[in-house]
């Protein structure tokens, strides 16, 4: 069983692109479940890419922090079918992980078969499995977790989700990748596709 503590550090990754962007941001805020916030780091993600879980292994390792209990993910299918290998980040960093999802998807294959490497992101999108549905101030998610019991999960996320149905590390990751993927936008040509 996984206990987390009131100081319990849990790290909430998002990401922000538009169409045309050439790399999405991604964001991993620090967030203690007293309700402290605990810092944030960045890099970027190739859109349509396949370099989704080594950016976002490399923005945990970058961290450098010893304290993190968990990871929230916003989503494992991102930065247009740049697939996140759960898997391997939870075993590289030992941590248990949640990954979140706030719609129904149907035929998400059909979409991938139609990608460059389509072989590759549909043995990641397959090795993921099922979503299981759950509920957040009666408002209906999707999750996927290793390394932590669905139960577990639920509960740490409601301690995380005082209102709506996005946990806070999340939220505040999705806002700061948002504002930095603007400013690169303004600042740097080279961040959107010619």
């Amino acid at each position: 069983m996984t206990y987390f503590k009131t100081g319990s550090r849990i790290l909430g990754i998002a990401e922000s692109y538009r169409k045309g962007d050439r790399y999405a941001v991604l964001a991993g805020v620090v967030y203690r479940l007293d309700r402290g916030f605990d810092g944030v780091w960045y890099r970027l993600n190739t859109v349509g890419g396949l370099d989704s879980t080594e950016n976002i292994l490399w923005l945990i390792r970058e961290m450098g922090r010893e304290d993190i209990n968990a990871i929230l993910l916003s989503g494992v299918v991102i930065s247009w079918y740049n697939i996140v290998d759960l898997e391997r980040i939870h075993r590289e960093t030992g941590l248990p992980l949640i990954a979140i999802t706030y719609e129904e998807t149907e035929g998400i294959a059909r979409y991938i078969m139609q990608m460059p490497r389509w072989e590759d992101r549909l043995l990641l999108y397959l090795r993921l499995g099922p979503r299981k549905e759950a509920y957040l101030n009666g408002h209906r998610i999707y999750i996927r977790t290793i390394g932590i019991t669905e139960g577990e999960a639920i509960r740490l996320l409601r301690r995380l989700t005082p209102e709506g149905r996005i946990p806070r590390p999340i939220s505040i990751a999705s806002m700061a990748a948002y504002a930095a993927a603007e400013l690169l936008r303004r600042c740097h040509k080279e961040f959107i596709n010619p």
